[in-house]
């Protein structure tokens, strides 16, 4: 447990106002615009809402768990800050999904790599979604801004550990660009565990920047409270209906909370966002919601060094290369970019692959691995048309995503393409994320095996971090769920503003796209609702 100050335990000293459903919910709640989610797009609508001097609630099913609680330890991060304890997963179980539940959403536990959407993406959505003057010059003012109230920058305060810096060396050595990832940091201690939680409260999260800046604002916070559906009659939402539940998701009572807003919010990110619409029964003409939903499906691949890597210790992510990504046409294979993958036992053991005895052996190469991973490009080819999210019969979300021939070939080429990597930085040995692998000791062994591979989505063993897509925005309401300025098209006052209104994914880590798209869109709603101008930074 930390013993740092914890300014957020202090904001609730002082008075800030915070319900844990659990412990019971109010029946009825008043305010100007009420926020599903304290995500990456809830809380820049939160923090410029509340500037424009607007009575704001945010929902939040998730638990609080502050800095103090932040212990480094894999087994209690899952279990409480992430989507079904870390376990969640596609429908058919192919591929594990990491997404953070609790307050400060995701970026409560991601890895703080921070990326603008790329030019290309923002220009393949004008041509085929109608989304004009989302370029990159009207869209970098916006970003500009998200950047400097998060502090994000490219981290050179340190070296980049082993794990990262072995990455630049195999690129370098292949003559592939490799650069420095920008990171929102401040007084970063080099510590590792972004993904747990920052202790120190370095990272600069929705937790310690937007939403204490709400709350003192006056904003007012139910969390473990689930935002179950919207009332909706004709083209208005009247109301949100909420119930009290257990860290666990299980509910506590039959009891409700209803609350009643000029305005309504969605951010509950890409699966739960399009889940709670379904579930309000939102209107839906063209049959687009839940749809195109995204993964940036990864591969992986393990290579042994001759000296220790150790790549639990230090920045998760401080190197990549896009090399992968520039050089690949829309409409020709996948494009990836390349990462590397902290080592956290727990973590480590799954991307590692096998289990029992051969599990035992590979880690005895532990310390001495390097763990590298691909990120690939989906939503840009007509064989890659991501996923739909649907209700089970309870109500919550699935998400259907199975992965194309087009997909899998590109896991292929990734795998491929790491290996080489890995080779030319030293490695002694490679064993790729596949069923079918085994280590192999040359570049020349291990091209042939991996070309030998059958491709199919169980013996892949990819995950994703990055869910986008589900309420996509679009020029017409025959494109898109919302609009351009993330106003439903059919619901007048009802927005989206998080990674779900994405019509492909991004191409790179996607936090900072959704800080500056939900930081143009919350800047227009604060101008329609309050008259006033207000500005992130």
């Amino acid at each position: 447990m930390s013993k740092l100050p914890d300014p957020f335990r202090e904001g609730l000293a002082r008075g800030w106002k915070a319900t844990n459903g659990e412990q019971g919910l109010p029946e009825q709640v008043q305010c100007d615009v009420v926020i599903v989610g304290t995500g990456a797009g809830a809380g820049i609508t939160a923090e410029l809402l509340t500037k424009a001097g607007l009575d704001v609630v945010l929902v939040e099913e998730g638990p609080l768990r502050t800095s103090t609680d932040f212990n480094q330890k894999e087994s209690e991060a899952y279990a409480n800050l992430y989507q079904d304890g870390g376990g969640r997963k596609t429908m058919d179980g192919a591929l594990t999904l990491l997404q953070g539940r609790c307050v400060g959403g995701t970026t409560v536990i991601n890895w703080t790599s921070s990326f603008r959407t790329p030019a290309s993406t923002l220009k393949y959505w004008e041509d085929n979604f109608g989304l004009k003057d989302f370029n990159e010059a009207s869209m970098a003012p916006w970003f500009a801004q998200a950047e400097h109230r998060l502090n994000m920058h490219k981290w050179e305060e340190a070296p980049p550990n082993a794990n990262n810096e072995l990455l630049r060396t195999g690129a370098q050595k292949l003559g592939i660009s490799a650069e420095v990832i920008p990171r929102n940091v401040k007084g970063c201690w080099n510590l590792g565990s972004c993904g747990m939680g920052c202790p120190t409260n370095a990272k600069q999260s929705m937790l310690v920047t937007t939403i204490p800046s709400s709350l003192e604002s006056g904003a007012r916070l139910f969390y473990q409270t689930r935002a179950q559906e919207f009332i909706i009659k004709g083209d208005k939402v009247e109301g949100l209906i909420c119930v009290p539940i257990r860290v666990n998701g299980q509910k506590t009572s039959d009891k409700v909370l209803r609350i009643t807003a000029k305005h309504y919010v969605v951010s509950g990110g890409a699966i739960n966002s399009p889940a709670l619409l379904k579930r309000s029964k939102a209107p839906d003409p063209h049959d687009l919601l839940g749809t195109r939903t995204f993964l940036h499906p990864v591969a992986f691949s393990g290579g042994v060094f001759e000296q220790r890597v150790e790549g639990w210790a230090g920045a998760p992510q401080s190197i990549y290369s896009d090399h992968f990504v520039h050089n690949a046409p829309m409409d020709g294979p996948i494009g990836y970019k390349l990462e590397a993958t902290p080592m956290h036992p727990g973590l480590a053991a799954v991307l590692m692959g096998g289990y029992g005895k051969g599990l035992a052996e590979r880690f005895q190469h532990y310390p001495n691995t390097q763990m590298m991973l691909a990120l690939l490009r989906d939503g840009f080819h007509p064989e890659s048309t991501g996923g739909t999210v649907i209700l089970n019969v309870d109500g919550s979300p699935l998400l259907n995503y199975s992965m194309s021939d087009y997909v899998l070939a590109g896991f292929k080429q990734a795998l491929l393409t790491m290996a080489e990597v890995q080779f030319a930085a030293g490695a002694k040995k490679v064993m790729p994320l596949h069923e079918q692998a085994h280590y192999y000791t040359s570049w020349a062994e291990a091209k042939a095996a991996i070309a030998a591979y059958e491709m199919k989505p169980y013996y892949v063993g990819g995950g994703s971090a990055h869910i986008m897509g589900g309420c996509r925005m679009g020029g017409t309401e025959q494109q898109g769920v919302v609009r351009q300025d993330g106003v439903h098209w059919q619901l007048s006052n009802l927005s989206v503003h998080d990674g779900s209104l994405f019509p492909t994914s991004i191409g790179a880590n996607p936090q900072l796209s959704i800080y500056g798209l939900t930081n143009r869109l919350a800047t227009s709603l604060a101008k329609r609702l309050t008259g006033k101008d207000v500005s992130l930074a």
